[in-house]
């Protein structure tokens, strides 16, 4: 039997970056659950447009760019 599983909220547009001192990115949509309860979600570098998966946990990390 499959199980749906809600996503977690998500600061959707919200612009942060990798760590004190990173990149800036953008918080897109919930991709898909991970195995150990984390979330993988869509990130928009923001310098590059470059779209890639992060983690939840560590995009809950990460603090707001300004």
């Amino acid at each position: 039997m499959l199980v749906a599983i809600a996503p977690p909220s998500i600061p959707v547009g919200k612009i942060k970056s990798f760590g004190p001192f990173g990149p800036k990115y953008q918080v897109g949509q919930a991709l898909h659950p991970l195995e150990d309860g984390d979330w993988m979600i869509e990130v928009t570098i923001v310098d590059t447009g470059e779209k890639a998966e992060y983690r939840l946990t560590h995009l809950a990390d990460d603090p707001e760019a300004h």
